[in-house]
C-alpha cells in the first residue's frame, strides 16, 4: 500500500507548488540589482551617435531608465504615459533602444513621439544583460548616488506612475 503512497504524495506536491506557482505576478520578480549600484555603461546616443552616454553623467540626479524597441508591442501601450510624465519634467527619462536598428528606433520616435531626455542605443543587447533584462519594456529608477531603487518588469501604466513611481521619486529627491 506504501509503495503507492509516495507517488500520490509527490504528485500532491506538485500541484501544491503549481497552484502556488500560478497565483505569483510574474510582473513582481525580484530584482538583483534593486539596492545595487547601476552597472556602468557607455553607448552611443541615438539621435547623435557621435556622442556618449553614462549613467555617471545623472551623479547626484534622480532619474528613470526605461527600455524600449521599435519591435515591441507592450512599448506601445506604454508610451502614451511615457510622454505624459516626460512633459511634467518632475523625473528625466532615458532611453534604452535595446536591440533595434538605429533606423527603426529614429522612424518610432518620429511617428510616436520622443518622451525621452536621451536615448541611447544597446544594438547587441550586452547593457540589457548587465541590468537583468528579461523582456521589453522594463523601467528603472534611479537615485542621486547612481543605484537602482525600483524595477517595473512590463509597461509602466498611469496607475504605477501615480501609486508607485511619482512617490518613489519624490522621495528620492528630498
Amino acid at each position: 500500500m506504501s509503495r503507492y503512497l509516495w507517488p500520490l504524495g509527490i504528485f500532491l506536491t506538485l500541484v501544491a507548488f503549481l497552484g502556488i506557482g500560478l497565483t505569483l505576478n510574474p510582473r513582481e520578480v525580484p530584482s538583483p540589482l534593486v539596492g545595487k549600484a547601476a552597472p556602468p555603461f557607455e553607448l552611443p546616443q541615438l539621435h547623435e551617435p557621435a556622442m556618449k552616454f553614462s549613467p555617471a553623467d545623472m551623479k547626484g540626479r534622480v532619474w528613470m531608465l526605461n527600455v524600449w524597441a521599435s519591435w515591441c508591442v507592450s512599448c506601445r501601450d506604454e508610451h502614451p504615459v511615457l510622454l505624459e510624465l516626460s512633459k511634467t519634467k518632475l523625473v528625466p527619462i532615458y532611453g534604452l533602444d535595446y536591440k533595434d536598428p538605429r533606423d527603426d528606433a529614429l522612424r518610432w520616435l518620429k511617428e510616436f513621439g520622443d518622451p525621452y531626455d536621451k536615448s541611447v542605443a544597446d544594438v547587441d543587447g550586452r547593457i540589457g544583460i548587465d541590468y537583468g533584462v528579461y523582456g521589453v519594456p522594463e523601467t528603472y529608477v534611479i537615485d542621486k548616488a547612481g543605484v537602482i531603487r525600483y524595477k517595473v518588469i512590463g509597461p509602466v501604466t498611469e496607475e504605477s506612475v501615480q501609486k508607485t513611481l511619482l512617490p518613489l521619486i519624490a522621495e528620492l529627491n528630498r
